[in-house]
């Protein structure tokens, strides 16, 4: 299985890391890392996440929950799944 971000799924990484850098940089890498070692996970692990109650199908839109952070994933096909949005648990949940 192979995982693909989305292009909002990078600018959110992006914004995650320059919102922690200015305070702590070694913060901002370990988020980083922390976060794309548990999208990771999902190649073994890909229902491990939890439905997401709006969806019309619960079996495929899942977000993974990292600590203060939250990876929404879709399982596009047995062979692939796309991060589609990353953001902190603070902020407002990511529409798609």
């Amino acid at each position: 299985m192979r995982l693909k971000y989305t292009p909002q799924a990078i600018e959110d990484l992006k914004r995650l890391y320059d919102f922690v850098a200015p305070k702590s940089p070694l913060a901002a890498r370990r988020v980083a890392i922390d976060i794309q070692e548990a999208a990771e996970k999902l190649k073994v692990f890909p229902k491990i996440g939890l439905p997401v109650s709006r969806s019309t199908d619960t079996y495929l839109l899942k977000d993974l929950y990292i600590g203060d952070y939250s990876i929404r994933y879709q399982i596009s096909s047995p062979e692939q799944i796309e991060i589609l949005r990353i953001w902190h648990n603070k902020d407002i949940e990511k529409d798609l």
